[in-house]
């Protein structure tokens, strides 16, 4: 288990995580949260790359601070940006990432894994290709296998689909999901779609602290109340955008099909309840002032 407890971060006046406590197991946990709610810094801190000011991180009860290399060969990252040595190949890339996890195998064990890592990414014909060369896709791809090189038992991600077509989007979140079955698994994105297929937990943060770490469900839930839609003429559309916070539209055969956030009840005017979306989650918890409800 992954532990949290009461973790603060300043950079000067500003606060970015403020009192942040969370427990994870394993599992597949998205972490939702608007520009600036903390969660680059959240990232920094758990792979060792920026210290808390206060608070504690625990790893099955140890604190990760007394753990030191121990605590970091059990992490697998991967960044959001694609970063790399433009002139290494693909398989030495991977060698080189072992060699830094301290991953000791036989040379020809040590190709067999780097072998199967590729393989697992389609990337298997490009092992001799310079990362400079390839495409940003295949640079998404590549930084997943090496992330998951050694095993790692937590394994964090940074907008891992970012430039992926809808194939290579649909085939990586599997192997995310995948991962998930033995080991801790954070997934920052904000493709909301990658949550809604694999996450277990989603948590949501806002400025800088914990909203909660609720499953998918549990969170549409929590404003199946507010959600409303309505089918109008073209000709209200820009009045009900003026009145109300709208998430949707689409044309259908009667009109405009139009969604919206309210706390209002919307009945008496015409509207009607709907099953809420992960989007519709994120923008009412994200516009509304709210206190920490873990």
């Amino acid at each position: 288990m992954l532990e949290l407890q009461h973790v603060t971060k300043k950079y000067g006046n500003k606060t970015a995580l403020r009192d942040f406590s969370l427990k994870l197991d394993n599992g597949l946990f998205g972490l939702l949260g608007e520009n600036g709610a903390g969660k680059s810094t959240l990232i920094k801190i758990l792979t060792c790359n920026l210290q808390q000011d206060s608070g504690s991180i625990l790893f099955d009860g140890n604190d990760v601070r007394d753990m030191g290399h121990e605590y970091r060969a059990l992490i697998g990252y991967l960044p959001q940006e694609s970063v790399g040595y433009p002139r290494m190949r693909v398989g030495e890339f991977l060698e080189y990432i072992a060699a830094l996890k301290g991953l000791n195998y036989q040379r020809e064990k040590l190709r067999e894994i780097v072998y199967t890592a590729l393989e697992q990414v389609h990337l298997e014909k490009e092992i001799h290709t310079r990362f400079g060369q390839l495409s940003g896709g295949m640079k998404r791809r590549l930084l997943f296998a090496q992330a998951v090189l050694g095993d790692p038992k937590i394994l964090i991600l940074d907008e891992p689909t970012a430039g992926l077509d809808p194939n290579e989007r649909i085939s990586l979140r599997n192997l995310i999901a995948q991962e998930a079955m033995d080991k801790i698994v954070i997934l920052a994105t904000h493709i909301i779609s990658d949550i809604d297929c694999v996450a277990d937990h989603i948590i949501l943060m806002k400025k800088g602290t914990n909203q909660g770490c609720k499953r998918p469900e549990e969170w549409m839930d929590s404003v199946k109340d507010k959600v409303w839609e309505m089918t109008c003429d073209a000709g209200q559309v820009e009045g009900f955008q003026s009145l109300y916070e709208i998430t949707a539209m689409r044309q259908c055969r009667e009109g405009i099909n139009i969604r919206a956030l309210s706390e209002e009840n919307m009945e008496v005017k015409g509207w009607k309840h709907c099953e809420p979306t992960l989007d519709e989650v994120y923008l009412y918890y994200s516009k509304n002032n709210l206190i920490t409800v873990i």
